[in-house]
């Protein structure tokens, strides 16, 4: 499992780097620096709870962060994911993380749905991004197929 979800941390990082140049060849509209930000801060929100720290940041909406803030980011979430994963073993994966949510109600789930989740969100919130940028007259969107992804990485 170590192995599978370090393989889906590449195809995040990829496709968030993907992402991030679209933003930038068309002009970083706010909102898709809005839905960014919420992506990397979610990233980390979901890491602290897998590792048990408090929470350093006041929300999932935290104040925008620059495109340059942006890009700096996706290579250190990335770092320390695949560090936190690099650490387990396969008996951690199906271990029950307990955790609270800023609106301060209780959840468990297994760790390998919440890494689960942290994936799904991070494709959602592209496509969220990837559609502001074409209601923003973007033509063109870079490719973020995860069978794609594969081909390149067997290329």
């Amino acid at each position: 499992m170590k192995a599978y979800f370090i393989k889906m941390f590449g195809y995040n990082r990829y496709t968030t780097e993907q992402i991030l140049q679209a933003m930038e060849t068309n002009g970083a509209p706010a909102v898709t620096l809005k839905l960014m930000t919420h992506l990397l801060a979610a990233e980390l929100i979901w890491l602290e709870r897998c590792t048990l720290v408090p929470p350093t940041l006041p929300s999932p909406w935290p104040q925008q962060f620059s495109l340059a803030q942006c890009k700096d980011l996706v290579a250190s979430r990335y770092g320390a994911w695949i560090d936190f994963l690099n650490g387990l073993t396969d008996a951690d994966f199906d271990k029950v993380i307990l955790y609270k949510t800023f609106s301060g109600d209780t959840f468990k789930n297994e760790l390998n749905e919440i890494i689960t989740h942290v994936i799904n969100h991070g494709t959602h919130t592209r496509a969220q991004i990837g559609q502001q940028l074409k209601f923003a007259g973007a033509e063109t969107l870079p490719t973020t197929d995860y069978s794609y992804y594969l081909r390149l990485l067997n290329s």
